[in-house]
């Protein structure tokens, strides 16, 4: 096993995100078991540290645990996603500060790339730590590591020594760079990777893991003695990439600027069973335009619009129906309206009478640069998207820009398609979150007031 060099990357996450997040706003949940719910309230998607010690899982039905209330004083919320997504972006903003090159990984999970920077990296990491601790409220650990996987595995080690004493050395916890022990010797190096588990590496999956488990592969350092033509016979070359990472070696690119997504989903199980037609088209117009914001985030166009609706295979007494269709548009597009127009004619296509619908849905397909146009000759009077002359075109694009401006502004929904319908009458398909804390941060109506 050769030993890693000087360590270079960073992995910086928010401890229990979404927990962590609510406890900014609420402190006297400090100290209790807390999980956040799944959409319309089904499952635990985040837990606290004491949540974790009454053996809640991740993934656990609410139904299963919800006695945990009374008998160990749980509390549970509803997952407040608008809220999550603006306590991230400051907390990247604060993250991005401190390296040249910054890879936002996930909503909590950020890379840092401290090439050609020779401060003390545990020193520095620290400060990083209270500086976004004293600005947004969020607890974070940090990993250092001359790869991105043992960047991982550093922050998988420093959270662990914080959370569980003894597991690891306490002065790991927090902030853990493999880089220098990998310079100071690999004795400790070694002992790291012999207490630490295979299925904690980045990549290594629970049925990847277990068969590495089968074939007595239980622990890091077991993973890395493996011989790499084996490991790229037996398994993959991404398993054969993982392990020469973990020996020190980069395979994996740092990426500042992800690349576009192909596709764009966006979709929802409804809070309650939808019968008609209208709420159907309410729901996909929301969840078409919400799919059209982000397509035009990224700066693409679609060429396809595909929607679906199905109804609830857990629900044995009703009637079973799911049924998809995909409208090819005749020119890629970023504009809602044209988008929206497409998905509801798929809907229209595909509804069916008499069932109860517990799930829509609209992806956005053969995705390009918006920028992208193929010649063809101006057999309708327009070239512009769907048919439009230049000038309306740039118009509708205009039109688009503005939109986004408001919406994120104001909040998402303050400008909409109106079959959308309007927030004053109550929606069936709504997602069920009777839970749900304030959003504290997006919403001038349920923002936080200090009283003398």
């Amino acid at each position: 096993m050769s030993s890693p060099s000087l360590a270079q990357f960073a992995l910086v996450d928010g401890n229990n995100f979404y927990v962590s997040c609510e406890r900014v706003f609420r402190p006297a949940l400090v100290g209790r078991p807390v999980i956040v719910l799944s959409n319309n309230d089904g499952c635990a998607i985040a837990r606290s540290n004491e949540a974790k010690a009454l053996g809640i899982k991740m993934g656990a039905p609410w139904f299963q645990i919800k006695h945990l209330e009374a008998d160990a004083n749980l509390v549970a919320l509803s997952a407040n996603f608008e809220l999550y997504g603006d306590m991230s972006d400051r907390m990247m903003q604060v993250v991005g500060r401190f390296a040249p090159v910054q890879e936002i990984y996930s909503i909590d999970e950020s890379f840092l790339d401290f090439e050609g920077i020779r401060d003390d990296l545990v020193t520095l990491g620290k400060r990083l730590r209270a500086e976004v601790l004293a600005a947004t409220g969020i607890p974070t650990c940090v990993g250092f590591g001359p790869t991105k996987t043992l960047a991982k595995l550093a922050n998988h080690i420093g959270k662990t020594a914080e959370r569980k004493p003894g597991l690891y050395p306490a002065d790991l916890a927090q902030v853990c760079n493999l880089g220098a022990e990998g310079k100071q010797g690999t004795a400790r190096l070694g002992q790291l990777f012999r207490a630490t588990e295979v299925g904690e590496v980045w990549g290594v999956g629970p049925r990847i893991s277990a068969q590495l488990n089968a074939a007595g592969v239980a622990t890091v350092a077991d993973l890395i003695k493996l011989d790499l033509a084996t490991i790229r016979k037996r398994f993959s070359v991404v398993l054969e990439r993982t392990v020469m990472e973990l020996r020190g070696t980069r395979c994996i690119a740092f990426d500042d600027e992800p690349a576009a997504k192909q596709q764009i989903m966006c979709s929802r199980s409804f809070g309650t069973p939808v019968l008609q037609l209208d709420e159907l088209v309410e729901a996909v117009t929301v969840f078409a335009s919400r799919a059209a914001e982000k397509l035009r985030g990224q700066g693409s166009a679609t060429g396809a619009v595909s929607v679906f609706i199905r109804t609830s295979p857990f629900r044995k007494q009703d009637r079973q129906y799911s049924q998809s269709v995909t409208v090819p548009l005749r020119r890629p597009t970023g504009d809602t309206h044209a988008i929206v127009s497409s998905a509801v004619r798929g809907l229209e296509a595909i509804y069916r009478d008499g069932y109860r619908y517990a799930k829509a849905g609209v992806m956005l397909l053969d995705l390009q640069p918006k920028d992208l146009a193929q010649g063809e000759l101006d057999l309708v009077g327009g070239s512009g998207p769907d048919g439009t002359s230049h000038d309306e075109g740039r118009d509708r694009s205009r039109l688009m820009s503005a939109i986004d401006r408001v919406n994120q502004r104001y909040g998402r929904g303050s400008l909409t398609v109106a079959s959308a319908g309007t927030e004053a009458v109550a929606k069936s398909w709504t997602m069920r979150q009777d839970r749900r804390t304030q959003r504290y941060t997006t919403s001038w109506d349920e923002m936080p007031i200090a009283r003398a």
